[in-house]
């Protein structure tokens, strides 16, 4: 029997809010003491009120409409009741039947092929606190700083079909949290959390079976591991001709649905929580999931529901939200002709990216200017627009962002602008200077700034072309070099590499090595 996985994932956000989502305590706790930005309010004492966020109201308006969301008009908080060290309060305020927005997706492209990822609900909660276990201690701690930040959960529907999709859905939301800016979204900083939700089923068949939730998943890497991890578990369960897609636990007491005969094993249809064990690489049972009545939902009377007006909605509609990635992606595509692992370095640096695009508008009014290429901007866009904008691409992410990252410069701080680097590519385009003396520039750029042309003439940079001054280096390289010149003339034609290299070396740098090759080939022929 074929299998198909079927997966789905809820993902916590943690919002970049400068309070909590109902108190006035501080988000910013990376050097916080522990429990020390609490108050009666987030520990939720008898006799405070809680008073909602309107900073997260707006971020999470903003996330539906990046998404797809129908806002809804009316929204209210309900109480979810359940017993944990890390919940002071006993119970969390989240959103259950009226959430922010429903039925909204994402777009991703999945291997060449454009597929929107439907999503559920988008809602509103706190945060828990966090729960440390000290190898040296016998028991553990809880710190209550993170208890009642701003969550927003975002549910997706079972639609995606493998571990890796679920992990690019996944680097997608991350990369549009931060175009957004309201989240910074780090997964190893519990800033973005994942559930992941998976069973298997026939393939062909559009029945849900019974799945399995696999908690707190802090990676990207540990999300498709343990999904691939719970395929093949589930697969030799289906393959034992077990109840179809009910769960196999391992020496564990629950209400006993189906018994495996020989084996110490039980077989429940009750869905399961599984934790996801790094060491040795396997998911582990945690509990049986709760159910909705479990939880015993009820609307949290400390807070009056929400309506927006139909102005309201208007107004959140018409909100300005940036260009977004999948959108970027495709003007990069349609107006640079930029394709590739290169471009996506862009994409996922808005900052880098919003640089590259400066640059590129800089060099086309350069190249316009020069001597040495003919044309109007227009005429040499029509003709060069491609090769250009792979060029400063280049130029940007493997020369100049290499070299600011050895100095440990951000680029934010550069002394290299837009106008300056793309004078620097000019140059290089229209074989004024060689790309091992543009190097030296640039480095002088990053360290000092300044202007290339400047530069050039203070150092007496500037590229040799006129053959008769080459011709008489030549001489020199080929006069030093006998046993190379017959090794060459006998067959050895990879040895041009080196004659180049050394006339380069003679000529400091400031041959132009196209003219030098052909030269070579004429004199050694």
């Amino acid at each position: 029997m074929k299998l198909e996985p079927v997966i789905g994932l809820e993902i916590h956000v943690q919002l970049k809010t400068k309070s909590k989502m109902f108190c006035g305590c501080d988000t910013n706790l990376e050097y916080a003491k522990p429990n020390s930005a609490i108050c009666p309010i987030c520990m939720g004492q008898p006799g405070t009120l809680p008073v909602v966020n309107h900073t997260a109201i707006n971020f999470a308006h903003r996330i539906c409409l990046a998404l797809n969301f129908k806002i809804n008009k009316y929204t209210k908080f309900d109480r979810k009741n359940y017993f944990y060290p890390d919940l002071p309060k006993g119970y969390q305020i989240s959103q259950y039947e009226l959430p922010m927005g429903e039925n909204g997706y994402l777009p991703m492209v999945i291997k060449g092929e454009e597929k929107k990822i439907a999503i559920e609900r988008i809602h509103l909660e706190e945060d828990t606190g966090k729960l440390i276990h000290p190898k040296d201690l016998d028991y553990s701690l809880v710190d209550y700083n993170r208890a009642g930040t701003p969550l927003c959960e975002i549910v997706t529907k079972p639609e995606i079909s493998s571990p890796a999709e679920a992990k690019k859905f996944m680097q997608e939301l991350q990369l549009l949290m931060r175009y957004l800016e309201v989240s910074d979204a780090e997964m190893e900083n519990g800033q973005m959390r994942c559930d992941g939700n998976i069973s298997l089923r026939p393939i062909g068949e559009d029945k849900l079976y019974p799945k399995t939730e696999i908690k707190n998943l802090n990676s990207f890497k540990a999300l498709e591991k343990a999904l691939e991890y719970e395929i093949k578990r589930q697969t030799e369960i289906w393959e034992r001709g077990a109840i179809p897609g009910r769960v196999v636990t391992k020496e564990i007491k629950l209400p006993l649905t189906y018994a495996i005969k020989g084996q110490k094993e039980i077989i429940t249809d009750q869905q399961e929580t599984m934790g996801w064990d790094e060491n040795k690489n396997q998911t582990v049972l945690q509990r049986v999931k709760e159910t909705l009545a479990d939880y015993r939902y009820f609307p949290e009377p400390d807070i009056p529901p929400m309506e927006f007006s139909d102005a309201d909605l208007k107004r959140i509609e018409k909100s300005q939200i940036p260009e977004l990635p999948w959108q970027k992606r495709k003007r990069f595509r349609d107006q640079f002709g930029l394709v590739g692992d290169e471009t996506e370095v862009l994409i996922q640096n808005e900052s880098l990216a919003n640089y590259t695009e400066n640059v590129i508008s800089e060099l086309v009014s350069w190249l316009s200017s020069t001597s040495e290429i003919e044309g109007t901007t227009e005429e040499i866009w029509e003709r060069d627009g491609g090769k250009i904008s792979k060029m400063a691409l280049s130029w940007v992410v493997n020369r100049l962002k290499v070299a600011l990252d050895n100095q440990g410069i951000d680029l934010n701080n550069s002394k290299v602008g837009p106008e300056n680097m793309a004078e620097l590519i000019t140059l290089v385009y229209g074989s004024r200077i060689n790309s091992t003396t543009a190097q030296k520039i640039l480095d002088i750029m990053v360290e000092n700034g300044g202007d290339p042309s400047q530069i050039i003439e203070a150092g007496d940079l500037n590229q040799v072309s006129d053959k008769k001054d080459l011709s008489t280096i030549i001489d020199q390289v080929i006069a030093k070099n006998p046993e190379q010149v017959k090794e060459y003339q006998a067959g050895k034609l990879p040895l041009l590499k080196y004659f180049v290299g050394q006339t380069m070396k003679l000529s400091k740098g400031k041959a132009d090595p196209q003219v030098i090759e052909e030269l070579l080939i004429e004199r050694l022929r």
